[in-house]
């Protein structure tokens, strides 16, 4: 059942109740009089926590290169397929083009209000927007559209092209999009090129800046009546590039706008550098690789240790011609791990799931499959101050678990808590013993050889779904040590559309999925973990979490008034979601693997996450 908006303000107000009186935030700081409207200052930038660090008179974004050449093609590619070129609906959420808003290929066709500097956990600063207002209340924002802004077709981007996008995607987008937006109760208009958008309160403290970052559409081109269905029409938007071609499922091409009214901010400088990117697309990950390998493709991201150290022996990399790189990461490392599906009733018991994470051998796995080259992940914020991993939790954390003493475990509580740790020969016996008896505690038992329900007498049995090579070759590894339980489990594997179309209608037991990580977390964990999610209809609730602690800890960490609330608020979200056992944990690198051509450079400096190409610049280009 969806939560009622009393319910989830009631929810909020206790959070701040528990916080007040821990003596966490003072009371007065949550009170805002509409009379000080007029003295909120227009900024150049607004930041989630602090300050930003770029002062109105920055001229480029530290992680890119301000004096970086202009013209050549860059060429991507992805293992997968595109049907759409609407990311904003249900039906183009999971199949729509890459690269046309988004932070690694670029935002190269829609932008936004404002722009999300990379460097820093989570600040954004002047775009389509050339200042904006909002109060230490967040009860409401305010923007001044760039007198400038237009969209490629040369319109002017106006503040009726801000309400319309608002409007519509409210109206007929999917979530998580549909739910921010939905929370403007009222838009207002002080000038011609200024729209102030009012919420009920200003209890979602990141809600303005994920309002700050909305696609702006046109809303003369845009088919307002058909929004919510899939196409293939080129929308019309105001960033750097337009569609020059389009092959569904194959490949996408952009071309540099000539007129981009936007190349000269100081956000775009040195970004936007090549006069053509085309999206190569790829059915499985070997015809990626060899592609790659051929010069088909200029850059690619690697992640099988294999690949990475044994897949470079071909001329080109031999001579110099293909180099390998590494990027430090400055953000918590990403969640990979095979999702549970909980709606099925086989995986409705949290003790299964822990007993079936326990029997993933990752040391075996780590040294037959990945050259030891992979770190074991054990939480959702792994390698940062957010982690629950190693910490015990302080007064903060236990005032807001207070209400739900069984949602985390004692030893994740205490910070003692670690994935399972096997001998490395894929037949632990002290690992099969412990997952048996939790098995035993689920009502599960050996007989003859097989798991079984000890009232149903029906064997565990269940099916992990893969969609390439990579994974297909994990998820067997993994059932190696789940027969010498006597569970019976098949993989299947199938193309990517299929699987997508799978995922979307939740038609899977298992399947591998990565839950990204950044040091701002907020209001995108409503689409990956709250109950309302679980059952909606293209949301991101890959496991279908339905857990009234999960709600109440999402709630305290978008309403965090503090860094070190905010902190508090995301280890005790780590600390659920571990003892929920939703996933089994899998491993992570520490850096970013690349190989590219040198006929593509990357800027000496790089932001927090490592990989922008939208900063790269073509080498042949810059020697001309």
């Amino acid at each position: 059942m969806i939560e009622t908006a009393h319910c989830l303000k009631s929810r909020r107000l206790k959070i701040t109740s528990i916080l007040v009186a821990a003596g966490f935030v003072a009371y007065g700081a949550l009170s805002f009089s509409p009379a000080m409207a007029e003295e909120v200052q227009s900024a150049h930038a607004i930041s989630m926590h602090g300050d930003p660090a770029l002062p109105a008179d920055f001229t480029y974004l530290p992680y890119a290169n301000p004096d970086a050449p202009k013209g050549g093609v860059l060429t991507l590619g992805v293992q997968g397929t595109f049907d759409s070129l609407n990311s904003f609906i249900v039906q183009g959420g999971w199949t729509s083009a890459r690269g046309m808003k988004e932070r690694q290929f670029g935002n190269n066709i829609f932008e936004s209000l404002l722009t999300r500097s990379y460097a820093e956990p989570f600040t954004l600063y002047a775009h389509l927007a050339e200042s904006v207002r909002m109060p230490k209340s967040r009860e409401w924002i305010e923007f001044t559209l760039n007198p400038n802004a237009k969209f490629s077709d040369g319109s002017p981007v106006t503040v009726e092209d801000v309400a319309f996008s608002f409007d519509i995607i409210r109206d007929k987008g999917r979530p998580p999009y549909r739910n921010w937006y939905g929370k403007i109760i009222r838009k207002e208009y002080p000038s011609e090129r200024t729209i102030r958008l009012v919420f009920e309160n200003g209890d979602n403290r990141e809600l303005p800046l994920l309002i700050a970052l909305a696609p702006i559409l046109s809303k003369s081109n845009t088919d307002s009546e058909n929004f919510e269905k899939s196409t293939l029409k080129p929308p019309i938007g105001s960033g750097p590039y337009v569609f020059d071609e389009i092959d569904p499922g194959k490949r996408v091409v952009y071309k540099k706008n000539p007129n981009y009214w936007g190349k000269d901010l100081p956000v775009k400088a040195g970004f936007d550098n090549f006069d053509e990117i085309r999206v190569e697309y790829f059915r499985d990950e070997t015809t990626l690789q060899e592609s790659f390998k051929k010069g088909l493709i200029d850059v690619l991201q690697f992640r099988d240790p294999a690949r990475w150290t044994t897949g470079f022996d071909f001329p080109a990399a031999k001579d110099g011609r293909v180099t390998q790189e590494e990027f430090a990461l400055g953000i918590p490392s990403n969640m990979q791990g095979i999702a549970f599906n909980t709606r099925r009733e086989v995986f409705s018991d949290v003790r299964v799931r822990r007993a079936l994470a326990e029997l993933f051998d990752f040391e075996w796995v780590n040294r037959n499959i990945y050259y030891g080259l992979y770190k074991r992940t054990a939480g959702y914020w792994d390698n940062s101050i957010l982690s629950s991993i190693g910490r015990a939790a302080d007064d903060r954390e236990l005032a807001l678990l207070a209400d739900f003493p069984d949602a985390v475990e004692p030893d994740v509580l205490d910070g003692s808590w670690r994935p399972a740790e096997a001998d490395g020969s894929g037949r632990d016996r002290k690992i099969l013993r412990s997952a048996l008896g939790k098995f035993k505690q689920a009502g599960y038992d050996l007989k003859d050889g097989k798991m079984v329900n000890s009232a149903s007498g029906e064997a565990l049995a269940f099916e992990i779904l893969t969609k390439n090579e990579d994974e297909e070759k994990l998820a067997l590894a993994y059932i190696r040590t789940l027969t010498l339980l006597g569970i019976d489990v098949s993989v299947r594997t199938v193309d990517p559309s299929q699987f997508e179309d799978r995922r979307i209608k939740r038609e899977y037991d298992m399947v591998f999925n990565t839950w990204s990580a950044s040091l701002s977390p907020g209001g995108e964990q409503y689409g990956r973990w709250s109950s309302a999610s679980a059952d909606a209809t293209g949301s991101f609730n890959i496991v279908g979490a339905k857990d009234p602690a999960i709600d109440f800890l999402i709630d305290a960490m978008v309403g965090a008034r503090s860094k070190e609330d905010f902190v508090a608020a995301v280890r005790a979200f780590d600390r659920v979601l571990i003892s929920g056992a939703y996933a089994v944990p899998l491993y992570h690198v520490p850096n970013i693997w690349f190989a590219r051509w040198d006929t593509v450079q990357p800027p000496e400096h790089h932001s927090l996450y490592g990989d922008e190409f939208d900063t790269w610049w073509s080498t042949s280009t810059a020697q001309n």
